[in-house]
């Protein structure tokens, strides 16, 4: 029998299918309040009522960041300015924040998506969570606590940084659960593992979240701190925020809450759909939400819908994790490269670690070249290292069509950091 939730529905594919139906009808309908949303949709001609499948989704055109920035300082509003009650952001690149909107419904669902992640991972109102993740204008603090208090566990909102704090109140409060990026969670784990104070904390579980981490990554984490339970966790501001997926103990793939949105995997190049279980862009669209309904939202997020049903019962879909971002793609010497086929090649070798670096330079002949920065795994003598490089480059060449050379340094010579580790540094420009 499949295990019952309290917070995660048990839902049929056919009751996926209804709630799928009648949500995008309820969000369409939406978005047609909002002045913005009606010029986007002019070109389409849909109305709610046209709606009469899931495959008329497609008539629909897609949104994107952009829609965003033109829309400042309130985009896509489909709600009277008054029955907002908070707003998030996230940085850009460029030019000013995306800022997003919601109403009480709003945090209620942030609050409901990441009660089912904790609960999912096997976290209990009995557990306590110590949250190492931004407060602010950043979504993850809010939806950390929420969630948490949700379930009703202990929760102690600590934020990133502050790693001798972590660890005093680790010992003090006994936390069984830290929610943090993986860089974060490494450092935290390393600086355990240098003080040797294991036996003095009780953490059994682990979420992260906000970037993409290897295997090897997952592995050092969990040993050296003795965890049950490494989680990717995934989301973005626009989708609330983090908590629209997570791994079980499978670990077979992300599940993520269908009775909450609709995802597609798209091409990035011809926004038409790839084949069942290959890569492509995730397109989302909102099934509740009010205050900015998201229609046919281009997240640049690099996935793959796993076709699969997860061995732990719970029917609810899966998509890989996140393996890049279409825009941040490396074109190098022709070839289109995504951090995460550079980890795939790199998780072969035992001999080395989870932490990487990739420099990109331009010679005075136009000539681009890279150069890839990989640690030695903890405990490994660089006695090989010379033979290891060319070994990596080698096969790097065979996998990704791309000559690319390797350097091996010491267990961690890269730098570390509470945030996102920077793994690409572009210096061509």
């Amino acid at each position: 029998m499949p295990k019952t939730y309290t917070f995660i529905p048990a839902l049929s594919d056919d009751e996926i299918a209804d709630i799928q139906l009648n949500g995008l009808k309820k969000t369409l309908r939406q978005a047609l309040n909002s002045p913005q949303y009606q010029s986007i949709l002019a070109p389409a001609d849909v109305q709610p009522d046209d709606i009469k499948s899931l495959d008329d989704l497609r008539k629909l055109p897609t949104t994107d960041v952009e829609d965003l920035r033109r829309g400042y300082p309130l985009p896509l509003l489909s709600v009277p300015e008054r029955d907002v009650v908070r707003i998030h952001a996230s940085s850009g690149t460029t030019g000013k924040r995306k800022i997003l909107s919601y109403t009480k419904n709003d945090t209620e669902t942030l609050a409901l998506q990441m009660a089912r992640c904790f609960e999912l991972a096997g976290l209990t109102r009995d557990d306590r969570l110590q949250a190492a993740v931004g407060y602010g204008l950043w979504t993850a603090g809010a939806a950390f606590q929420s969630g948490s208090e949700k379930i009703g566990m202990l929760t102690i909102p600590v934020g990133p940084g502050n790693l001798e704090m972590h660890l005093q109140l680790l010992q003090d409060l006994h936390a069984t659960c830290f929610g943090a990026t993986a860089s974060m969670a490494l450092l935290l784990a390393e600086e355990v593992e240098r003080l040797d104070i294991l036996d003095k904390i009780s953490l059994t579980r682990m979420i992260c979240g906000s970037e993409t981490r290897s295997q090897k990554m997952t592995e050092a984490i969990e040993s050296k701190l003795g965890l049950k339970g490494c989680y990717n966790i995934a989301g973005m501001t626009e989708m609330y925020g983090p908590g629209t997926a997570i791994d079980c103990d499978c670990h077979e793939g992300l599940h993520y809450w269908a009775d909450l949105f609709i995802i597609e995997f798209l091409n990035p190049e011809t926004l038409e759909p790839v084949p069942d279980g290959e890569v492509g862009e995730m397109v989302v669209t909102s099934l509740c939400k009010e205050a900015v309904p998201l229609i046919r939202y281009r997240t640049h997020d690099l996935s793959r819908h796993i076709p699969k049903k997860c061995s732990c019962g719970l029917n609810m879909p899966m998509h890989d994790c996140i393996l890049g971002r279409s825009d941040d793609m490396i074109v190098y010497r022709g070839v289109n490269i995504y951090p995460g086929q550079l980890s795939d090649v790199i998780a072969r070798y035992p001999e080395l670690g989870g932490e990487y670096q990739v420099e990109l330079t331009r010679d005075d002949h136009s000539v681009d070249h890279m150069t890839l920065t990989v640690e030695r795994s903890q405990g490994f003598s660089h006695d090989g290292d010379e033979a290891l490089a060319s070994t990596l480059s080698l096969d790097l060449h065979k996998s990704i069509l791309a000559r690319i050379e390797v350097k091996i340094v010491d267990y961690t010579a890269l730098p570390r950091t509470f945030s996102k580790a920077k793994r690409i540094v572009d210096k061509r420009y």
